[in-house]
């Protein structure tokens, strides 16, 4: 009896078909086919089914479907679905999907959407609209809520006193665990996820933190300060979000405490807002390196237009100097095609060589790696890679130009590769920094700039040698 009554146990209840409809829907969420039929509703003005497509879908998913649609139709979804247009949703839209929605909502129904909201949402919601819309959202929450906003906007943009949450628990420390465990049980408007307890002293300054499973544990007459951890990483409520992600990254944090400049705690944060930082920071440098400006589709195509095209024409200056150095050689080349034809492999390998080197300069001044303290020791240790590659690709194309062509353009060619690989490797590093000793982000334009100085360096270096070495006669 009891094995057949185990043996029974460990057979799966059958799905219903509410059940089976569900894993449907989560199998098929946002491929083509359901966007396409979601598209077809909106088209047709059934809104009734655009609902019940919808309606499964997590606040995320529909953030997603909002991005996916045409922008005529969003205004129509949006319409269909105002039930599901949660604040949970509207903070996980695109930053220039979200604005366009919130632009086109009364002042009313975004102040009820951000009152949904936590405090950093509610902030990132309103931050980026006019000062006037702005005026008139705050004007429809209530006092406390106002205040709070007010309060996080007042601090600089991409800091910690915008990103932080004001909802978190703090205790004074004459409590006892047993005197906690009551008052959490009390309270009806604590947190809805949190991690630790933060203790203060009379000043409202943290003199430590429980963390949750340190209090169930924790027998009730002991004295919080005497379980509580005194280690922690307080966040200035200045501080820039880069550097904040940086030590959540270091110190492997879940959460942290924000204190003004007097020290006192203000709010709190946590590693769900610092992966959306990591992300964003890690996006934005990539495409700043490109000089694709924010790079997303999204994008108003004027604004994309507009930080595209500037390093475009800068690239258009930095490559007349490269044909500058070409036109001095035209002699050369004429005399000799062969320099035509393997001109351009030598500045493309060095780009790419100095593309590397930067890349790694840029994500290790963007972590701390890099800094005064020890520029030196890596650019030379950069420049002894270079070196390296320099001689290995030297080799290769050298070989391969004597047997084509002469073995004196092999030297010459290998000779000119190894010259503008040790180039790149100086300038990847030397440019990044730079630009961070200036104050100016160094992902911004030190691409356009190494790609400049080792076409340059490419050219003056093969045709320069060749000359030189009497192969044009």
């Amino acid at each position: 009896m009891a094995d057949t009554e185990l043996d029974e146990a460990k057979v799966p209840f059958p799905a219903s078909e509410a059940e089976e409809g569900e894993q449907l829907d989560e199998e098929n969420r946002l491929k083509p086919e359901f966007i396409d039929a979601v598209r077809e509703s909106l088209e047709e003005g059934d809104e009734g089914r655009t609902y019940d497509l919808v309606e499964p879908l997590h606040p995320a998913d529909i953030a997603d479907l909002f991005e996916l649609l045409e922008p005529d139709r969003r205004g129509e979804l949006a319409a269909a679905i105002t039930d599901l247009m949660s604040g949970e949703v509207i903070s996980e839209l695109n930053d220039y999907v979200r604005d366009h929605m919130i632009e086109a909502l009364p002042a009313a129904a975004v102040a009820v959407i951000a009152e949904q909201l936590e405090t950093d949402d509610a902030v990132q919601l309103i931050e980026d609209l006019d000062p006037k819309d702005q005026r008139a959202i705050l004007d429809e929450l209530d006092p406390e809520n106002r205040a709070v906003i007010e309060s996080a906007l007042s601090y600089p943009e991409e800091t910690a006193g915008r990103l932080m949450q004001r909802e978190l628990i703090a205790v004074p420390e004459h409590l006892t665990v047993g005197d906690l465990i009551d008052y959490m049980r009390e309270q009806d408007d604590l947190p809805t996820d949190f991690w630790e307890v933060f203790i203060v002293d009379h000043r409202h300054r943290p003199l430590g933190t429980c963390r949750l499973s340190w209090i169930l544990r924790c027998p009730r007459h002991i004295a919080l300060t005497d379980v509580m951890q005194r280690d922690q990483t307080l966040i200035p409520v200045i501080m820039d979000q880069e550097e904040v992600a940086l030590r959540f990254q270091k110190y492997a944090l879940i959460s942290a405490a924000v204190v003004d400049e007097n020290g006192r705690l203000v709010g709190q944060l946590t590693v769900d807002d610092i992966v959306h930082i990591i992300s964003e920071e890690a996006g934005e440098d990539a495409l700043l390196m490109s000089g694709a400006g924010e790079g997303d589709i999204n994008e108003p195509i004027r604004d994309a237009y507009s930080a595209r095209v500037r390093w475009l024409v800068a690239n258009l200056g930095t490559a007349l100097v490269a044909s500058l150095i070409i036109a001095a050689f035209g002699a050369a080349i004429e005399k000799l095609v062969a320099l035509a034809v393997l001109m351009p492999i030598v500045a493309s390998i060095g780009g790419n060589a100095g593309t590397q080197t930067m890349a790694v300069s840029v994500r290790a001044l963007a972590t701390n790696q890099l800094t005064r303290s020890n520029t030196r020791r890596i650019l030379w240790r950069e420049m002894r890679v270079a070196l390296l590659n320099g001689v290995t690709v030297a080799t290769l194309i050298g070989l391969a130009t004597a047997v084509i062509f002469s073995p004196l353009l092999g030297i010459v060619i290998a000779s000119a590769v190894i010259i503008n690989i040790c180039t790149a490797g100086l300038a990847g590093v030397a440019v990044p920094v730079l630009f961070d000793r200036m104050g100016q982000d160094p992902a911004v334009a030190s691409s356009v700039f190494v790609t400049m100085i080792t076409d340059s360096m490419g050219f003056f270096a093969f045709l320069g040698l060749a000359v030189a070495s009497g192969l044009t006669g």
